[in-house]
């Protein structure tokens, strides 16, 4: 009887002991609640929102290139101050349902600090209303279009407006051929940021005195320009300016030289990407790209970045790549400052989410893309500009962005 008893008794010692190990396994962190308890409580998570799949792939490629270079490079450093930040990654697809998808599957799943994204400016149309309802800060790294910043509180960018852009690449073409009078203009209509951009290359063509002869419209989905192309070259222009993305793009550069054309060309931001070269190859040569980035900007932090890419990827790094590493950097170095101010541990994850936005506002940056700072608004204040020729190499396969001189 006494030896029952004791089994008995010992059994349910260890059965309370159990009970009590998975109790205390349990306990939700009161940061980060609903989090996985696997040891992830030191950890700052940053939603990234960025297109994975359909045909914006390529660009947000480059995005998430950027980022996790950022991870690796702050995390290295210390992260915030001795706690290791952690992107979180959601893929936004190419349309607006799967941007907003991504955000509510970040900020209610994923219980990030903040958001990186998404890729495309329609989509940041439809994704960002989300973020500032939730008051959740998102900043854009590829996001150009006229009234981003505007959506609301919690919505910045780190990537310039085209209207301060897009005329850079026009200047460029009229130093390579002052002759130019006619300018034929070609834009994605299904896409939010082409829209804009080519009303800025519009205005831009009109201000200084140039001819409009033509403006063809076309869907980023699209593989057959030969009607459009066709139409534009028989008016003879000196100039063709294109806002689309990078396949689409470089197929109707492809299709333009095949059939004929062989004045100058404009690519808009969609451009500034390395697998544009692999689209029209050989076909690329000459094509003018307005840039906020490049490869040799004279800044430590840029080098770092260079010299991490390269390695990483053996290719010059791309502006999309350089804007997403400078929005993880802006998170870091706010979230650092914050957490001397009052340590983030100690907020919940609503008060951090609100006083990192307002954090991060307030700062200067010494990002690859130079030194950059925020409007009130949000809008990016960035103080360098460049423009690319596109040089394809022999083989036609590989190319760079050779930087032109513009006075």
């Amino acid at each position: 009887m006494k030896n029952a008893i004791a089994r008995q008794t010992t059994f349910l010692f260890l059965s309370s002991m159990l009970l009590i190990a998975c109790g205390k396994t349990d306990v939700p962190n009161p940061n980060f609640p609903n989090k996985p308890a696997t040891n992830t409580s030191n950890i700052i998570p940053i939603g990234i929102a960025f297109a994975q799949t359909s045909n914006v792939a390529l660009l947000g490629q480059e995005g998430t290139d950027g980022v996790k270079l950022a991870e690796k490079y702050f995390n290295h450093k210390g992260g915030i101050n001795g706690r290791p930040i952690k992107l979180v990654f959601q893929d936004t697809g190419g349309d607006e349902a799967g941007a907003i998808n991504a955000f509510k599957s970040l900020i209610n799943q994923d219980k990030v600090v903040g958001i990186v994204g998404p890729t495309l400016s329609q989509q940041a149309f439809g994704a960002n209303p989300i973020a500032e309802r939730n008051r959740v800060p998102v900043i854009g790294a590829s996001n150009t279009a006229k009234g981003i910043p505007e959506i609301g509180d919690y919505v910045a960018r780190v990537s310039s407006s085209v209207a301060v852009v897009a005329p850079y690449s026009v200047k460029a073409a009229l130093q390579q051929n002052p002759q130019i009078k006619k300018v034929a203009v070609f834009y994605a209509q299904n896409d939010a940021f082409n829209k804009s951009e080519t009303e800025i290359f519009q205005k831009t063509v009109k201000d200084l005195g140039l001819n409009l002869v033509t403006v063809q419209k076309f869907q980023t989905t699209d593989t057959d320009f030969q009607a459009q192309a066709s139409d534009a070259i028989n008016l003879k222009p000196d100039l063709v300016i294109i806002s689309g993305l990078a396949v689409d793009g470089g197929n109707l550069v492809k299709q333009l030289r095949e059939l004929g054309y062989k004045g100058l060309i404009i690519g808009g931001n969609g451009f500034n990407t390395s697998h544009i070269f692999s689209v029209c190859r050989a076909l690329c040569e000459g094509v003018i790209v307005a840039q906020a980035y490049s490869p040799v900007y004279p800044s430590e932090i840029n080098k770092a970045f260079r010299k991490a890419y390269v390695e990483q990827y053996q290719r010059e790094p791309p502006q999309v790549s350089a804007q997403a590493f400078a929005a993880m950097q802006v998170y870091v170095e706010a979230l650092q400052s914050l957490d001397k101010k009052s340590k983030v541990s100690n907020l919940t994850l609503a008060q951090l989410r609100t006083e990192l936005n307002q954090e991060l506002l307030k700062g200067t940056y010494q990002t690859p893309l130079g030194e950059i700072a925020f409007t009130p608004t949000g809008d990016v204040i960035q103080k360098e500009f460049y423009v690319a020729q596109l040089k394809m190499e022999s083989n036609g396969v590989k190319g760079k962005f050779s930087f032109l001189n513009i006075k």
